[in-house]
Protein backbone atom coordinates (compact mmCIF):
# COMPACT_ATOMS: atom_id res chain seq x y z
CA UNK A 1 0.00 0.00 0.00
CA UNK A 2 2.58 2.51 -1.13
CA UNK A 3 1.29 6.04 -1.40
CA UNK A 4 2.46 8.96 -3.48
CA UNK A 5 5.08 9.16 -6.22
CA UNK A 6 6.02 5.49 -6.14
CA UNK A 7 9.73 5.98 -5.59
CA UNK A 8 11.77 2.79 -5.57
CA UNK A 9 11.91 1.94 -1.90
CA UNK A 10 12.84 -1.13 0.06
CA UNK A 11 10.41 -2.72 2.49
CA UNK A 12 11.70 -0.52 5.30
CA UNK A 13 11.26 2.30 2.84
CA UNK A 14 12.56 5.29 4.74
CA UNK A 15 15.76 7.29 4.85
CA UNK A 16 14.67 9.04 8.04
CA UNK A 17 15.23 7.93 11.61
CA UNK A 18 13.73 9.24 14.81
CA UNK A 19 16.03 9.27 17.81
CA UNK A 20 14.41 9.62 21.21
CA UNK A 21 15.70 9.76 24.78
CA UNK A 22 18.36 12.24 23.66
CA UNK A 23 20.09 13.98 26.54
CA UNK A 24 19.12 17.66 26.97
CA UNK A 25 22.83 18.46 27.02
CA UNK A 26 23.44 16.91 23.60
CA UNK A 27 23.82 19.41 20.76
CA UNK A 28 22.70 19.02 17.17
CA UNK A 29 26.38 19.22 16.23
CA UNK A 30 27.15 16.19 18.40
CA UNK A 31 24.23 14.28 16.88
CA UNK A 32 25.43 15.16 13.40
CA UNK A 33 28.89 13.86 14.26
CA UNK A 34 27.52 10.63 15.73
CA UNK A 35 25.21 9.77 12.85
CA UNK A 36 27.49 11.25 10.20
CA UNK A 37 29.75 8.23 10.63
CA UNK A 38 26.99 6.12 9.09
CA UNK A 39 26.50 8.07 5.90
CA UNK A 40 25.81 11.43 4.36
CA UNK A 41 23.17 13.37 6.28
CA UNK A 42 20.70 15.38 4.22
CA UNK A 43 19.01 17.00 7.18
CA UNK A 44 19.11 16.85 10.96
CA UNK A 45 16.64 18.40 13.34
CA UNK A 46 16.72 18.38 17.11
CA UNK A 47 13.64 19.22 19.17
CA UNK A 48 13.56 21.33 21.17
CA UNK A 49 16.35 23.16 19.32
CA UNK A 50 19.73 23.97 20.88
CA UNK A 51 18.67 27.51 21.78
CA UNK A 52 15.32 26.58 23.31
CA UNK A 53 14.74 28.46 26.58
CA UNK A 54 12.53 25.69 27.92
CA UNK A 55 14.04 23.07 30.23
CA UNK A 56 13.41 19.57 28.91
CA UNK A 57 13.94 16.11 30.34
CA UNK A 58 14.85 14.68 26.96
CA UNK A 59 14.94 15.65 23.31
CA UNK A 60 14.03 14.12 19.98
CA UNK A 61 16.29 14.11 16.94
CA UNK A 62 15.25 13.44 13.34
CA UNK A 63 17.96 12.49 10.87
CA UNK A 64 17.38 12.24 7.13
CA UNK A 65 20.11 10.30 5.35
CA UNK A 66 21.09 10.51 1.71
CA UNK A 67 20.92 6.71 1.51
CA UNK A 68 18.15 4.60 3.10
CA UNK A 69 20.78 1.96 3.91
CA UNK A 70 22.33 4.41 6.35
CA UNK A 71 18.98 4.71 8.12
CA UNK A 72 18.86 0.92 8.46
CA UNK A 73 22.36 0.83 9.94
CA UNK A 74 21.52 3.72 12.27
CA UNK A 75 18.85 1.61 13.94
CA UNK A 76 21.65 -0.56 15.32
CA UNK A 77 22.69 2.41 17.46
CA UNK A 78 19.62 1.85 19.63
CA UNK A 79 20.71 1.45 23.26
CA UNK A 80 23.98 3.25 22.57
CA UNK A 81 24.69 5.38 25.62
CA UNK A 82 25.19 8.96 24.47
CA UNK A 83 26.10 11.59 27.08
CA UNK A 84 24.10 10.12 29.99
CA UNK A 85 21.38 7.94 28.53
CA UNK A 86 20.64 5.20 26.01
CA UNK A 87 19.44 6.38 22.62
CA UNK A 88 16.34 4.85 21.04
CA UNK A 89 16.50 4.81 17.25
CA UNK A 90 13.53 3.87 15.08
CA UNK A 91 12.70 4.33 11.41
CA UNK A 92 10.44 7.30 10.80
CA UNK A 93 7.90 7.11 7.98
CA UNK A 94 7.21 10.55 6.61
CA UNK A 95 4.22 9.70 4.51
CA UNK A 96 1.33 9.48 6.91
Amino acid sequence: EASGGGAMASSSGTDVIQVTNVSPSASSEQMRTLFGFLGKIEELRLFPPDDSPLPVSSRVCFVKFHDPDSAVVAQHLTNTVFVDRALIVVPYAEDD
